[in-house]
């Protein structure tokens, strides 16, 4: 795929294309469950308080297979750029931008952060009024426009979770751009944007994991690895991804047990610092009482509802929900970059495929069948 950008020895720099429209190629879905199509797409210009980046690598995550099944129906919208994972460099910025510039290194983020809000200046919660996470938005928030259009007849294409990574020019709100330190290994950093966040920030912000705590993690996928919560299970069903893992084992927690179907997924776990295997049938013990936390990551279809009584929670149980790991994405990330850059925070395990993005159908297939954790795509 043709770049619009030269690779000098001191980085990258964009070919005078600020304010233009650029042709690029990208992932198109067009309905649910079909293949992708990679295709010409024109990327139009930053608006007010938007950037412009180009991707160098982006990753599926399973909320991007959950669009692609459409399973939730308040979440279509086809054509639709899909894809929330992603890292890439700065190529032009909006009006009014003055955090970032024309090649700085940046990871993209679904859950925005204005800095100004009155969520945003609380302490008690990571979401923003205006750029929190919505999985039924797909246009940007300025003008309710699209930035994406299709080569040949001009037809617009829908944005996905603020983000829409799976194209190699994407256009974002400024709230939901993250600059990074140019020396961190920026393809690694791509996991930050979702899945590696989510898990690690669910053990250490949301279930505060301690020493010698007891954690279960339901679905050795990306996140539950990275976050291996302090908690064990109620009479909930739920599922989290393999991040939490990483998260509670830096955090000292004495046992982390890992709770999924799929016995192939154990040998990765014990790598991610996973003690022990149950499967969801045999783990029947109950979170501690007085103490215990669920934590609920994910997005969820509708109609979704969770089995519990009441008196499950009579006696100091809890249950609490999580959105990117409860980190603000903005103005905590880049710790979270440093933690990664000094060794504190290994991601090397969590990459178990990579592969060139045009061939984006197989990377689906290989999350779909479970037999990759994240696959970096290099555009």
């Amino acid at each position: 795929m043709g770049s619009l950008y030269e690779e000098p020895a001191t980085g990258f720099h964009a070919k005078n294309t600020e304010g233009q429209v650029i042709t690029c190629k990208a992932g198109v879905l067009w309905g649910p469950k079909e293949a992708f199509t990679i295709e010409d797409v024109e990327v139009h210009p930053p608006q007010k308080m938007e950037v412009r980046i180009k991707v160098i690598c982006t990753s599926i995550c399973h909320t991007d297979l959950g669009a692609w099944n459409a399973l939730n129906e308040a979440h279509r919208a086809f054509p639709r750029i899909l894809g929330h994972e992603a890292a890439g460099i700065v190529e032009s910025i909006g009006e009014g931008v003055v955090d970032l510039s024309e090649g700085d290194h940046v990871v993209p983020i679904f859950n925005g952060e204005c800095g100004e809000c009155v969520y945003c200046i609380s302490s008690k919660t990571n979401l923003c009024e205006r750029y929190r996470v919505d999985p039924t938005r797909s246009v940007m928030t300025g003008d309710n426009k699209t930035r994406f259009f299709t080569k040949k007849g001009g037809q617009p294409i829908y944005h996905f979770l603020n983000t829409s990574t799976f194209t190699e020019y994407t256009v974002l709100d400024s709230a939901c751009v993250v600059k990074i330190d140019p020396n961190a290994p920026i393809e690694k950093m791509s996991l930050l944007s979702c899945g590696v966040t989510t898990g690690v920030g669910a053990a250490w912000n949301t279930a505060n994991v301690k020493t010698g705590s007891s954690v279960a993690v339901f679905g050795l996928g990306a996140v539950g690895l990275a976050a291996n919560l302090s908690l064990r299970r109620s009479s909930l069903s739920f599922f989290v991804v393999l991040t939490v893992a990483v998260g509670a084992a830096v955090r000292g927690a004495s046992r982390i047990i890992g709770v999924d179907v799929n016995p192939e997924k154990f040998v990765k776990g014990r790598t991610m610092g996973v003690t022990e295997f149950i499967n969801p049938d045999d783990f029947k013990k109950p979170v501690h009482e007085g103490w215990g936390t669920t934590v609920i990551l994910g997005i969820h279809s509708t109609p979704t509802m969770l089995p519990i009584h009441p008196m499950e929670l009579f006696e100091g149980r809890r249950i609490v929900g999580s959105v990117f790991g409860d980190f603000k994405g903005k103005s905590q990330l880049p710790l979270l970059v440093e933690k990664c850059m000094n060794g504190e925070l290994k991601l090397d395990g969590f990459i178990t495929h990579e592969l060139p993005f045009s061939e984006i159908n197989k990377a689906f297939q290989l999350l779909s069948e479970g037999k990759s954790l994240r696959c970096l795509l290099r555009l």
